[in-house]
């Protein structure tokens, strides 16, 4: 062991554990990333149209499972399902990715949106109040942008850190299996 691994333990058992380190990165950014979306949702009201609401799947799947590899990883399963475990969060990233590229290319009208996100009115009740009910109707169209930050919308930044989880999960599998 060299002076530089016991001056800094943590980073020799990162690079001693990649999948570990993959797994435990993947399972904290798929987290705050539902809890960003959470707090847009419930806190700001920007509420998620069907494509939004499927781009969040990656994300349930990716918490629990990448800390269930996290959790094998530290306990030093068989190489296999560590690498099973990471290529699965990658391709689920990478999923969520192209899903999320659609999305941005249907608010930017390159693609045609699902036929869901115009929304069917259903169950109006009588006619006697259904002004009342159509007023509190609201669909969520997937083509229409609710918010922009730096030219981007949330689909574009779910394209991003979709692309990263992708990446560091990646990353982890080709460490652990060099390793």
């Amino acid at each position: 062991m060299t002076f530089q691994a016991t001056a800094n333990p943590s980073h020799t058992q990162a690079t001693a554990n990649p999948a570990l380190t993959a797994a435990l990165a993947v399972t904290v950014i798929a987290a705050a990333t539902l809890a960003g979306a959470w707090f847009f949702q419930l806190v700001l009201e920007i509420l998620p149209c069907p494509l939004c609401l499927e781009q969040r799947y990656a994300y349930y799947l990716a918490v629990p499972l990448g800390a269930l590899v996290a959790i094998a990883a530290a306990k030093h399963a068989p190489r296999p399902v560590l690498l099973a475990g990471l290529a699965i969060l990658a391709l689920a990233a990478l999923g969520n990715a192209v899903l999320g590229t659609y999305h941005a290319g249907v608010e930017w009208h390159f693609f045609q949106g699902p036929t869901d996100c115009t929304g069917p009115v259903g169950n109006l009740g009588s006619a006697g109040n259904l002004l009342e009910r159509l007023d509190t109707v609201k669909v969520i169209r997937c083509d229409e942008v609710q918010w922009r930050f730096l030219g981007l919308s949330l689909a574009g930044y779910n394209v991003l850190i979709s692309l990263l989880m992708a990446a560091i999960a990646a990353w982890g599998f080709v460490r652990t299996a060099r390793t």
